[in-house]
């Protein structure tokens, strides 16, 4: 770029001519990009337009612009639903009983399988965690429902063994929902979820272990003080996100390993969207994108609310 032109154009205009030159020499990574920016904008911001059908009393026959306006009538209508506060105990329960759980076991299975001495072992053990994560979500539940089951299953078979009686349907009893949903979730993708850990830890810079080490710190210390601070960073900003997706519970696997025994338990805000939406005879949609909207601002207000609680904490966040 000559002098003649930065003393001739102002700032604006040589940003905009640096980047057609970026784009002009890059082209074959940007024309890789239009793909995956294109799904983004059709899937993700192209519906969001019909978030207005939350404040409108929505009529297929006159469409999202035709149908009148009732303002945060749809949103009144759930909120003073006998089920809204039972939805919402459900959704939190889950929520943050899966968070307490799902966050630490990853960064504990890591740190432990850092610790190994046998590096093939440790191999072996990673693969067989993280097979159970690319097990679709209806083979999952299927695997549960099979090993659980009260008369064919393992569950089954062992009780009737020990008790020489068949024993209770453990589907059928809702306070076990939440058990049955959180630590099947755990099995499922712990190994995966380390993945990101044992990333982090492989940047440890070793020498530090060799200081330990000269200076006679134990296995378990340089796990403590040299391999968690490390992956701290790391485990932050995993909590932020996980904190931002607190109401997000599983819709796939909630629904399928619902019944009518154990409704009032595993009834969340996911599931209840869909079935006033599409499944039952009524199909009110602008219902259920209330209390769809209603679920994302509460999602993205804790998100903000982790977020400034990681700067003020650790100096670190997502944005």
């Amino acid at each position: 770029m000559s002098d003649k032109f930065i003393q001739n154009t102002t700032l604006k205009e040589r940003r905009r001519v640096l980047l057609w030159l970026n784009i002009k020499a890059r082209w074959q990574l940007y024309l890789l990009l239009a793909l995956p920016i294109g799904y983004l904008i059709l899937f993700h911001y192209v519906p969001m337009g019909g978030i207005i059908i939350a404040f409108k009393h929505y009529s297929i026959a006159r469409g999202i612009f035709g149908s009148p306006w009732v303002g945060l009538a749809n949103f009144y209508r759930f909120f003073k639903s006998y089920q809204f506060l039972l939805i919402l105990r459900n959704t939190l329960t889950i929520s943050l009983y899966g968070l307490v759980v799902h966050f630490p076991i990853p960064i504990i299975f890591a740190l432990l399988m850092n610790a190994l001495p046998w590096r093939r072992y440790q191999k072996v053990v990673q693969t067989v965690t993280y097979i159970p994560h690319f097990f679709s979500t209806v083979i999952m539940v299927g695997i549960i429902f099979q090993v659980l089951n009260n008369r064919i299953g393992f569950y089954g078979s062992l009780m009737l063994f020990f008790t020489k009686k068949i024993p209770a349907d453990i589907f059928a009893i809702g306070p076990i929902f939440k058990h049955l949903f959180v630590w099947s979730g755990v099995w499922q993708n712990t190994g995966f979820a380390s993945i990101i850990y044992f990333a982090a830890l492989s940047n440890v810079d070793p020498t530090l272990h060799e200081a330990a080490l000269v200076d006679g710190a134990t296995r378990f210390q340089r796990l403590i003080h040299i391999d968690f601070p490390n992956i701290l960073p790391t485990a932050s900003i995993l909590l932020i996100l996980a904190i931002g997706n607190i109401m997000g519970v599983a819709f796939e696997k909630v629904l399928l390993m619902q019944n009518s025994l154990n409704l009032n338990y595993s009834e969340v805000i996911s599931t209840y969207v869909y079935k006033v939406g599409l499944a039952s005879g009524i199909n009110d949609f602008s219902l259920s994108a209330a209390i769809g909207l209603f679920n994302n601002v509460i999602n993205f207000i804790f998100l903000v609310i982790a977020n400034w609680g990681s700067k003020k904490l650790s100096g670190s966040g997502i944005f």
